[in-house]
């Protein structure tokens, strides 16, 4: 069972972040991703590289995960997941994504554009709960 909570964004040191997760919206819908190795759908979102910070995370899984070449983007706060004793942190985001580009030949195979959470998501007991504190 995952303890998801929800923190200050300004709580935690950069190299304490692991996540960024970007809730992105175009044209009044969110957008969600799916790797090319599964066939279910994803927040875009990805791993801090070391020494990156964490904005910088967010806007480069932004541009490699949707092909977004025009957007605004905020933080919104820090998340934790707390799994069999381990807790991980990561900062949600929202975003607003103006103009698409060709999506970058990296992981994701495709996006799509959708009013709510699709049925069949990666992580379906945690993107649930991050999606529905942006959207309140």
């Amino acid at each position: 069972m995952y303890d998801i909570r929800f923190h200050e964004y300004d709580i935690l040191k950069n190299n304490q972040l692991k996540y960024a997760i970007i809730m992105a919206k175009m044209d009044d819908k969110w957008i969600f991703v799916r790797h090319k190795d599964r066939t279910t759908w994803e927040i875009p979102g990805g791993h801090r590289e070391e020494n990156e910070h964490i904005e910088q995370a967010a806007e480069r899984e932004l541009i490699e995960e949707t092909g977004a070449i025009d957007f605004t983007i905020k933080p919104v706060c820090i998340y934790s997941v707390k799994n069999e004793g381990i807790e991980t942190f990561g900062a949600l985001f929202i975003a607003e994504v103006f103009k698409l580009g060709e999506l970058p030949d990296f992981e994701i195979a495709e996006i799509t554009l959708s009013k709510s959470l699709p049925d069949n998501l990666t992580y379906p007991a945690i993107q649930p709960v991050l999606f529905h504190h942006v959207i309140k």
